[in-house]
């Protein structure tokens, strides 16, 4: 094809974050540029479970927080709170949000189609009875749910992370299938509200991508606070319908055991979304999603692929997605080869108190053979938590042996998203623990114990 016989610039399957920052850059660039979306415009993982999970907290969060503030001389006898009134919010802050709006590409002159997009040709594809043709594109189809190969989601009834927030009544009793993130950011919601929560977990930890700390101070405090059952190291093999109960089994301590519960959530993590017929266009890709190189070009050099559809661990956030996207565009746009830079981007568990981590991990540090000296302050060990009556906290550090540099951090805090930026910050910038060390901090705030944790690597 000449450049004249195709339909359009640039072609971008997918609206969510990666799409959508490509999209903006596109039509900066006057590209004439076609969007394609199946589902939600703006993605599912923003607008599905983000903005849905974000909202859905705000309100339980305060709820939660209200219920133990008796000690600061609040009164919560009689506290109460209305369902309905929450999901209204919750509907709210999604409009508001931009939930579903299609306008916004329009406006900017990007040409939408709604339908699943299946490659014809390296540079054709088809929408619906629709063809289009471009000499360049972006794969950003994000990830689908993965059922966890339990026997019985095929046939009964069960609720997701972008549905869970949204259910009309709440239940007495719910199995949340899955410990990582999302999962714990589920059970701490509804046990919060008073539901009876059980969550099962593979591994011997919640939050098992973490380091094991985090999973265990998360797990006390769900345990401990709010009556949350974890049954760790748990394989769910199987879900049945029984009257109007679900029947949860699985496998512990080399035992068949089983739970009635009134609801089960999928938190089972996601697969890439590859049904594309990439099969008719040379990319290479599997079930884990699309290679592509440090330039974010597939196999095929004019499609790119950006944010969770890609086949690489470097986690998964809008934030990141919306980076690939932009960058592979820059790379289409300029004709350059831009490397994609991962460092600095953080991991986060929206509960209270919130888990942020960045960089590596120890097991990580480990399993790659790095030379480490690690630190570790509780949040006891600060004026904080005195002033605002928690102490299960802490702020760990981990740096090179030889150079100093950090690698990696977590914290499990209250506003940990917001401490963690200045971390994120050194590791991005290859600052070490001296740097760190020496920056002033507030001494009544929470960031207090980032100073003391550098310090005590400083030698």
């Amino acid at each position: 094809m000449g450049k004249k016989d195709f339909d359009f610039d640039y072609i971008i399957i997918g609206s969510g974050p990666a799409g959508s920052a490509a999209a903006a850059l596109a039509s900066e660039a006057n590209l004439k540029t076609a969007i394609v979306e199946s589902g939600t415009w703006g993605g599912k993982g923003l607008n599905g479970y983000e903005i849905s999970s974000q909202a859905a907290q705000t309100f339980s969060h305060a709820y939660a927080s209200s219920k133990t503030s008796a000690r600061f001389g609040v009164s919560s006898g009689n506290l109460r709170f209305n369902y309905p009134t929450a999901l209204n919010w919750q509907s709210f802050a999604e409009k508001r949000a931009g939930f579903d709006d299609k306008k916004t590409f329009e406006n900017a002159g990007i040409t939408c189609y709604h339908g699943f997009a299946n490659f014809l040709s390296p540079y054709e594809i088809s929408v619906g009875t629709k063809r289009i043709s471009a000499p360049n594109f972006l794969i950003a189809t994000g990830s689908v749910l993965f059922d966890g190969n339990i026997n019985g989601t095929e046939r009964i009834a069960c609720l997701t992370p972008d549905t869970a927030f949204k259910i009309n009544r709440l239940p007495k009793t719910i199995f949340v299938v899955g410990g990582g993130s999302t999962g714990c950011e589920l059970a701490e919601y509804f046990s919060s509200l008073g539901v009876k929560v059980f969550i099962g977990e593979i591994s011997s930890n919640l939050l098992p991508n973490e380091d094991d700390e985090a999973g265990k101070i998360l797990s006390l405090y769900l345990e401990e606070r709010l009556g949350v059952k974890n049954l760790t190291q748990s394989r769910v093999i199987a879900v049945d319908q029984e009257e109007n109960s679900k029947r949860v089994v699985f496998l512990r301590g080399g035992a068949e055991k089983s739970v009635l519960v009134d609801e089960v959530i999928l938190a089972t993590g996601s697969r890439p979304f590859v049904d594309l017929g990439l099969e008719n266009t040379g990319v290479k890709f599997s079930r884990s999603g699309i290679e592509v190189n440090r330039y974010l070009q597939t196999a095929v050099k004019h499609i790119y692929a950006a944010g969770d559809v890609v086949s690489q661990s470097n986690g998964s956030s809008s934030e990141l997605a919306a980076y690939e996207g932009a960058l592979a565009t820059a790379n289409i746009i300029n004709r350059s080869r831009n490397i994609a830079n991962y460092l600095g981007y953080i991991r986060h568990t929206n509960t209270d108190p919130s888990v942020s981590s960045v960089g590596l991990t120890e097991r990580e540090c480990l399993r790659q053979n790095i030379k480490i000296k690690k630190s570790l302050v509780a949040l006891s060990s600060v004026p904080a938590s005195n002033l605002r009556d928690f102490r299960a906290g802490f702020v760990k550090i981990i740096a090179d042996k030889n150079t100093n540099k950090i690698l990696g951090a977590t914290i499990v805090s209250p506003n940990s998203e917001m401490m963690i930026q200045e971390i994120s910050f050194a590791i991005r910038h290859g600052l070490d623990v001296v740097r760190l060390a020496s920056t002033p901090h507030v001494a009544s705030s929470w960031n207090e114990a980032i100073r003391l944790a550098a310090r005590k690597l400083v030698k």
